[in-house]
């Protein structure tokens, strides 16, 4: 008797069903993450602030501040002020330059776990060329992000405004640059399908979808603009149809991996976006009020997905389907590749 019960433990235990772990992988051309959680720049510092609330070998990668060549002091106060369901900041790229970034960060960002993707914004196609180059000394950096939706100085235009600009400044980059490259675009043109074919033609292995959107915030009391610079971008909760219509639209005609953000919030956010094409996603405005919800969402997207039977994240990019009757404006727009 005892040897029988010991048989049919055996045999129990050898009947035992494995679940297997999804796969959170993602690949984005030449760029590989262990996961597409990311944290948008200019949120997360350089990742210093957040240690107390963040583990960070959870996230796939992290996008430290922008970075440019020199030193630069920003824009005047007051730089942020909270808006319905979303904020407006004006901060104006204000940071330390390039060498301090080197010298003060890098190293403690590489220690980490995760990946590290340096964010550099430029006055000139020329001045993105230097940071580039300069980068390639650090070949332990992941990728380089091209903030090329914010002002140049010199002639106030955007470069992620124009195609013939954003081609430049990515081809440019391209050419010296080692690591793989994303563009950063704005949402503030007229057919952002344009803007990504160019960037993609131009070299990008990926574009961030999308950048802030231009607002403003009065008090009518005192007949005066709120910011300092009249003008800045808005964030949150409030941006994220834009940008869920956004990546759709670029998913639909450009052959460029896409990382998608504005407002996400929730792992059904995160969701939204991968099924509308985006093969990443990054954090931003919700690191304010909930630094812990990085970390959490990694989580979250591995039980959903065995929740959902899925055993790769890769299931669920660009599975939107629509229906067969759906009306002419739910199209993309934009020229074709």
């Amino acid at each position: 008797m005892l040897a029988w019960l010991a048989t049919s433990s055996n045999r129990v235990a050898s009947h035992k069903v494995v679940v297997a772990v999804p796969d959170l992988n993602v690949e984005l051309n030449r760029l590989k993450l262990k996961n597409p959680i990311l944290v948008a720049s200019g949120t997360f510092g350089y990742a210093r602030e957040a240690v107390a609330f963040v583990d960070y070998t959870k996230l796939g990668g992290i996008i430290p501040k922008t970075v440019t060549l020199v030193p630069r002091a920003g824009n005047p106060p007051p730089r942020t002020v909270e808006t319905s369901a979303g904020m407006l900041n004006s901060i104006g790229l204000d940071n330390d330059g390039l060498e301090a970034f080197l010298e003060k960060h890098l190293d403690h960002l590489m220690s980490l776990g995760t990946a590290i993707i340096a964010n550099i914004a430029g006055h000139s196609a020329e001045e993105f060329v230097q940071l580039a180059e300069r980068l390639n000394d650090f070949p332990q950096l992941t990728a380089v992000e091209l903030n090329i939706s914010c002002p140049n100085v010199s002639g106030g235009v955007d470069y992620g405004t124009k195609p013939e600009l954003t081609h430049k400044v990515v081809s440019c980059v391209r050419q010296v640059c080692k690591l793989p490259i994303i563009a950063k675009l704005t949402p503030n043109v007229t057919s952002i399908v344009e803007i990504a074919q160019a960037a993609a033609e131009g070299g990008a292995d990926a574009v961030t979808l999308i950048n802030t959107i231009l607002g403003m915030a009065i008090n009518w009391r005192k007949r005066k603009p709120i910011l300092g610079n009249i003008v800045g971008g808005l964030s949150g909760p409030a941006i994220k149809p834009v940008a869920l219509r956004m990546v759709y639209q670029v998913a639909q005609k450009v052959k460029v991996p896409i990382i998608g953000v504005g407002g996400i919030q929730s792992i059904d956010d995160v969701m939204e976006f991968l099924v509308a094409g985006a093969s990443a996603v990054q954090i931003g405005t919700a690191n304010f009020y909930n630094p812990t919800l990085s970390g959490h969402l990694a989580e979250q997207l591995d039980e959903i997905l065995t929740q959902e039977g899925l055993q790769s994240v890769r299931e669920l990019i660009g599975s939107l389907q629509l229906p067969q009757s759906a009306p002419a404006a739910c199209a993309p727009v934009g020229r074709a590749k």
